[in-house]
């Protein structure tokens, strides 16, 4: 389930070497004292140390208390998130499966301008990422017109010939997308990478929500923070839309089940929408029709919320050592009588090979300009690149393309010599399955640690809904690494979640 946790690893180079000297906000105090400003660019914080004027309100606030009362919210912050059980799984701890998610008191800010920007930049990707997997599903005209070379398609492990000449409700591969975003040195928001197979954190984003605003109200209600509330029903109202009929609409949301380390989302969007709770062992097959038990008999499913990868969905035609899928569950969906959302063969299309040439994508489909840029990337199958990054390997974070999670990867400025020239030797024997990008400074936040307010590297991850309609809830998962000069904000790594807030206007 390489998706299904919460997030990648960003480990885009270990502590931050601009931070390492540190330059405390001037002129600030409590809480400030330790807040390090550095070369990434800061939320709150000109690099003259004058507060932001979207973060005045809560500067405000925060200069009116004490440090034991923020730690008292901070506290009752992490009790909320304890009684609700909002909880992820750390696979590799062999001491305790289960941990409440770390969850900093102190929310993001992001102006109407720059969401609109994220917004329509987003809804710009989503279009097109759905366009090209109807494409290379279908006709395939963008490897006949060789935009992209058709090995990359073809020998990617995430292709499904399966799905070729499929057809899906409204041409939506890809119903629910969280992207990740970070911001450079120059402020400018980029996309990292596009999680489109069964992305998680969006349950995080609600529940942050819910307690940080406990934690301010009246700076909450002072500055016109855009509701996200409602993002189950526009869940639950996509879902229904990929039907061929709107009215009694059967969904379920398929989990892997409780050892699974998204879980409580699953639980949570399945109990906010209303509908079904499933494991593979709930449902069952019958003359293509999908099943599902129930104490007073067997009910119909016409829409699954899968959170389960391709492999493991349906042993009789992908893994036959899959216990967490439905035998025959993909003749059902081959025979239209279920729509599985994401629809599989999706992960071709969030493949790091396939990021790089999203730009030209873009601009093949829609004769448009990118309205978010990537991060610059140089893919190892094209020889003048694979020059370079050979050449830079000390420079650069090298990472496999079909992989996840931060796994496949070398993080060049923090491997040892003999390391990288362990991975060069990899690189050469598969240039075709990586691609490297220079080392990210990602921008820091106001966080507040060990009794203070300091400055935290954070990234962004927005939710996409597609299906007849494309609809983005205003706000976003910010993770954050609670780890001074850490750049790694996946949580089984000392990484945590805030409170996104978009403001009106």
């Amino acid at each position: 389930m390489q998706h299904d946790v919460l997030a990648h690893t960003e480990d885009f180079g270990g502590p931050d070497q601009h931070l390492e000297s540190r330059l405390c906000v001037p002129g600030k105090d409590a809480p400030y004292e330790q807040y390090a400003l550095g070369k990434p660019f800061d939320e709150m914080f000109t690099p003259e140390g004058k507060v932001r004027s979207h973060y005045a309100s809560l500067d405000g606030r925060l200069s009116t208390l004490a440090p034991e009362e923020l730690l008292r919210r901070q506290q009752a912050v992490e009790l909320s998130f304890l009684h609700q059980g909002i909880t992820f799984t750390v696979y590799s701890d062999n001491q305790a499966t289960e941990r409440i998610i770390p969850t900093d008191l102190l929310p993001r800010i992001v102006t109407a301008q720059e969401w609109a920007r994220i917004e329509a930049g987003l809804k710009q990707r989503i279009q097109v990422l759905n366009l090209f997997l109807r494409d290379i599903y279908g006709d395939a005209r963008v490897l006949k017109d060789g935009i992209i070379p058709r090995s990359m398609i073809y020998g990617s492990k995430h292709y499904r010939r399966e799905m070729r000449g499929l057809p899906v409700p409204h041409g939506a591969y890809v119903n629910v997308c969280g992207s990740d975003l970070i911001r450079g040195e120059n402020g400018e928001f980029v996309i990292l990478e596009d999680n489109l197979r069964v992305p998680s954190g969006v349950s995080y984003m609600l529940a942050n929500r819910d307690v940080v605003r406990r934690a301010f109200p009246a700076v909450f209600r002072s500055m016109g923070v855009r509701a996200i509330e409602h993002y189950p029903n526009e869940l639950l109202a996509m879902l229904r839309s990929l039907a061929p009929f709107h009215e009694d609409v059967s969904i379920a949301v398929l989990t892997p089940g409780v050892f699974n380390s998204a879980y409580f989302e699953h639980a949570f969007l399945a109990r906010q929408m209303g509908v079904e709770l499933v494991e593979g062992r709930d449902l069952l097959v019958n003359d293509n029709v999908v099943y599902t038990r129930t104490t007073s008999g067997l009910k119909r499913i016409d829409v699954i919320y899968r959170r389960i990868d391709d492999d493991f969905i349906d042993p009789l035609n992908f893994r036959e050592d899959s216990a967490l899928g439905v035998p025959g569950i993909f003749n059902a969906y081959r025979a239209g009588n279920v729509v599985i959302a994401n629809a599989l063969g999706t992960g071709v299309a969030d493949d790091k090979a396939i990021y790089a040439y999203v730009p030209r994508l873009i601009r093949y489909y829609l004769s448009e300009e990118p309205i978010l840029n990537n991060v610059e990337t140089y893919l190892c199958r094209e020889e003048k690149a694979l020059d370079h990054v050979l050449a830079n390997l000390d420079k650069l974070v090298v990472k496999a393309v079909g992989e996840s999670g931060g796994y496949g990867m070398l993080v060049g400025p923090h491997a040892s010599k003999a390391e990288r020239a362990a991975f060069a030797e990899k690189i050469k024997a598969d240039p075709d399955n990586y691609i490297a990008q220079p080392t990210i400074q990602l921008s820091t936040a106001p966080t507040f640690v060990d009794g203070g307010v300091e400055a935290r590297h954070v990234d962004l991850r927005p939710f996409i809904l597609h299906g007849e309609t494309t609809t983005i809830v205003p706000g976003a998962l910010t993770r954050v690494a609670l780890k001074r000069g850490s750049l790694v904000v996946n949580s089984s790594q000392g990484g945590g979640s805030k409170d996104t807030w978009v403001l009106s206007e």
